[in-house]
């Protein structure tokens, strides 16, 4: 069966997630047998050296090594290569998210939605999974885009997410960091894109490490994304300004 009859990548961005790759790699796989939808597992590997690539590619995932650093890198990357013809959902290789659980976005797909985000506030966080810092910044941020850009979803911020592969292509989304994931909903905002949300379960993640997520300093850059394109927003492309933009190194 040729890459081209695919509609579905679960695409799943990864640096050094020995401890979990495999179960999410196995959840989403069972996700694409129990539907019969068509689709891959794709690995964005940020330069994992604890052996992720190959645990990957053990568990049947196709793997695509990117080089230049950061979150925002693996999934640009990763969208790129990426052989579904319709829709990708993308969620970290960390096991906070059902994989296995899919069918609220490929409906709203499959409907024609260009953006589909998962609320965790809406569904369910399970204890632990959230620190009580984040329960309170993530509301504030997505109050800001929808006071800047109009965005009137409620989990702004929330990683599992699906969308149309050639939509979110043509949005050339540029930044490498966590702020990627504020770029393609400002930037989907801005050219009129359909947003929808549905309730998704956020689960502690399954590392024995810290997160990648550096609360302040990830959320700063959010922030000052969210602050330094707001008064031209309105009348200007994102793509105008991007010289404006200097995130925290």
């Amino acid at each position: 069966m040729g890459d081209e009859q695919l509609e579905l990548t679960i695409l799943l961005p990864c640096l050094n997630e020995a401890e979990t790759i495999e179960l999410c790699i196995d959840r989403a796989r069972s996700y694409l047998a129990r539907t019969r939808v068509l689709g891959e597992v794709l690995v964005a590997d940020n330069g994992s050296t604890d052996g992720s690539q190959q645990l990957a590619i053990s568990k049947g995932a196709r793997v695509v090594a990117v080089r230049d650093r950061g979150y925002g890198s693996a999934l640009r990357h990763g969208i790129l290569a990426a052989h579904g013809r319709y829709i990708i959902i993308m969620g970290d290789a960390d096991d906070s998210y059902d994989l296995s659980n899919l069918e609220g976005f490929m409906a709203r797909l499959r409907e024609g939605d260009d953006i589909v985000i998962g609320n965790r506030f809406r569904g369910r966080i399970a204890p632990g999974a959230m620190p009580l810092l984040h329960r309170l910044g993530r509301p504030v941020l997505s109050h800001l885009g929808l006071l800047f850009f109009g965005v009137r979803i409620g989990d702004f911020h929330c990683e599992l997410r699906g969308f149309n592969r050639e939509r979110i292509r043509a949005l050339n989304l540029h930044t490498t960091g966590m702020e990627f994931a504020s770029e393609m909903i400002i930037s989907a905002a801005l050219r009129d894109y359909h947003i929808s949300e549905v309730p998704t379960t956020l689960k502690k993640d399954g590392r024995s490490r810290p997160p990648h997520l550096r609360t302040w300093h990830d959320g700063l850059r959010h922030l000052s994304f969210l602050l330094m394109f707001s008064p031209v927003a309105r009348s200007r492309s994102l793509k105008e300004f991007t010289w404006i933009y200097t995130p925290f190194s």
